[in-house]
């Protein structure tokens, strides 16, 4: 079983040559492929079983129960700690999708046990998200947490890419059963990399600076050993963006023996955790606009990209392969934005910079309705693509690097909430929008709202000037 490193340990070489934050690289990247091919699975399941409006109900069922628990899934994250959270999830989206697999190969349950199945990976989707979020803080340093999500965005693209072609093998070689199976074996595979990944401690408790000591920010209690390792809040342009020191609730300042599963007490403070955490957010100077500003952005984008995109493609005559040349050049130019960060490890003036690109980026969201031609369409898409990977790669590094590391469960939980958990829910609505007012109406109105996320970046002085660590 791993153990947490010394205190003091720092690491000492960059993240993309440090062996331990590659052994986590290659199991998030094994379980994103098991992502990509079980929906591809899952897809072609649902239309062998049922309508093509039942299958939709189908694909979409995983959206729900993912927006009604992230929350709560992000205070399991950092109770237990992201360690156990995740490879926990592995386990159980593994197991069911290997039962699924089993099922179709000796019968013809029909769309019932797809549905089942959709139910539960959004579930477990929604503790699994906010623990992969909290897991960067405690395998390596601060100064490295940029790079690392630059290679987690490239670890993304490159399942994106990869994983539907191999799902659609998996069909073609043996049906929707085989492509399951193999979504099982690629989810099983990232858990012994996480289990032999080493985590970092958290420290004990984290005081103000310049404050009275005695006046603590609250900590959940956590499974991991902690330790006195000292994390100090960066200041940025003069000012140092730290949250507001406040009497805690009770059920979240005072550590306690975990008493059994489903006691009132345990309830308790699992609702003080999440009550804790919010309070955090709110209070922090760069963390409660940055939840605004990425917030904004999801929804302005969520709806073009997806929805938008295939009536765009559909109304112009490009058919599907346009639609995913398209997709290509949004793609590539995410990836590259990726790729920037994972190289530098850092940019200047990050906060300034991420809403600059989320507010250009918006404009060209709102032009691509109004391109006539494929190509023109591919390089807005391209540009699309390099604006909103740079702004995303940014706004995570920052949430990253300036929040406290026990409480990154329930920060990554309230980023992805709306991205994650509303945003899909809201595609039927953009699809209506655009039956009844036309394409251009809906891409300029999101255009406005993603638009609005890069207003309220530069607007902040805390946010337009945060920078990322050295």
């Amino acid at each position: 079983m791993p153990t947490a490193t010394a205190p003091g340990a720092a690491v000492a070489r960059p993240a993309h040559r440090d062996p331990n934050v590659l052994r986590w690289l290659g199991a998030y990247t094994c379980s994103m492929l098991g992502d990509n091919v079980y929906y591809i699975a899952l897809s072609w399941a649902a239309v062998q079983a049922g309508t093509p409006a039942q299958a939709g109900l189908v694909m979409s069922a995983s959206a729900l129960p993912r927006a009604l628990l992230m929350l709560g899934g992000g205070v399991v994250a950092d109770r237990f700690g992201p360690r156990r959270v995740v490879i926990g999830s592995d386990v159980v989206r593994c197991a069911a999708v290997v039962a699924v697999a089993a099922l179709l190969l000796l019968a013809r349950p029909g769309l019932w046990p797809l549905a089942l199945l959709a139910l539960v990976f959004g579930a477990v989707d929604a503790v699994f998200m906010p623990a992969v979020g909290a897991l960067p803080a405690r395998i390596t340093g601060q100064d490295q947490l940029a790079r690392v999500q630059g290679m987690r965005g490239l670890s993304i693209r490159f399942a994106s890419v990869v994983g539907a072609p191999l799902g659609g093998l998996g069909v073609a070689l043996g049906g929707a059963a085989a492509a399951f199976g193999l979504a099982g074996l690629l989810i099983a595979a990232s858990v012994p990399l996480l289990i032999s990944v080493r985590f970092r401690a958290l420290p004990a408790d984290t005081t103000v600076p310049g404050r009275d000591a005695a006046v603590r920010i609250p900590e959940p209690q956590t499974a991991e050993p902690r330790s006195a390792e000292p994390h100090g809040v960066e200041a940025h342009g003069g000012e140092a963006c730290v949250a507001e020191a406040h009497v805690a609730d009770p059920h979240v300042t005072e550590p306690r023996a975990v008493e059994p599963s489903g006691g009132p007490a345990v309830r308790s403070r699992a609702w003080g955790d999440l009550v804790g955490g919010l309070r955090y957010i709110r209070r922090h100077r760069v963390l409660a606009p940055l939840m605004v500003a990425i917030a904004l952005g999801d929804l302005g984008f969520v709806g073009p990209l997806n929805v938008g995109l295939t009536l765009l493609a559909d109304r112009r005559g490009w058919g599907a392969s346009g639609m995913g040349w398209v997709l290509a050049g949004f793609g590539a130019g995410a990836g590259a934005m990726s790729l920037l960060l994972a190289v530098r490890g850092r940019l200047p003036r990050a906060g300034l910079v991420a809403g600059a690109a989320i507010l250009a980026g918006s404009v060209a969201i709102g032009a691509l309705a109004f391109v006539p031609y494929l190509l023109a369409a591919v390089g807005v898409a391209l540009l699309v693509g390099l604006l909103a990977g740079l702004s995303g790669a940014l706004c995570g590094a920052l949430l990253q690097t300036q929040a406290d590391p026990a409480y990154l469960g329930r920060v990554t939980a309230v980023a992805g909430l709306v991205s994650l958990g509303l945003a899909p829910l809201s595609m039927p609505v953009a699809a209506a929008a655009i039956g009844a007012w036309g394409l251009g109406p809906v891409f300029v109105v999101s255009a406005v709202v993603c638009g609005l996320g890069g207003v309220v970046a530069l607007s902040v002085p805390t946010l337009r000037q945060a920078e990322l660590p050295h």
